[in-house]
């Protein structure tokens, strides 16, 4: 397991402070990234906490489920970002090579 930890469902009013209390029962926390709005600054409703060592997120784990803050919480193990393709596939373009685009066809 990675010691990284995704934590869901959180109330938009929680501060990164917060969940470094929840968490520091559990052992020693490297980094608390509560995601917010790039416009507004308010939080989207999650955020990744990683801990020191693979054993102690795995303790955390312990908090899925339970009442943070009025809410219940979403702690699962954090999956690696989506690795996105610059060469594309399917995208808008000109059809090359089909000199009737665009001309009126009478015949069906």
């Amino acid at each position: 397991m990675q010691p990284k930890l995704f934590v869901g469902n959180l109330s938009y009013n929680v501060k990164e402070s917060d969940l470094q209390e929840l968490f520091q029962k559990y052992g020693e926390i490297k980094s608390v990234s509560l995601i917010t709005d790039k416009y507004s600054g308010q939080s989207k409703g999650f955020a990744f906490v990683e801990m020191a060592t693979s054993e102690d997120a795995e303790k955390a784990l312990a908090e899925n489920g339970k009442d943070f803050l009025g809410r219940t919480i979403n702690v699962s193990e954090a999956r690696p970002p989506k690795q996105f393709n610059d060469r594309g596939g399917k995208g808008g373009g000109f059809r090359g090579g089909d000199k009737s685009y665009g001309k009126r066809r009478d015949r069906y």
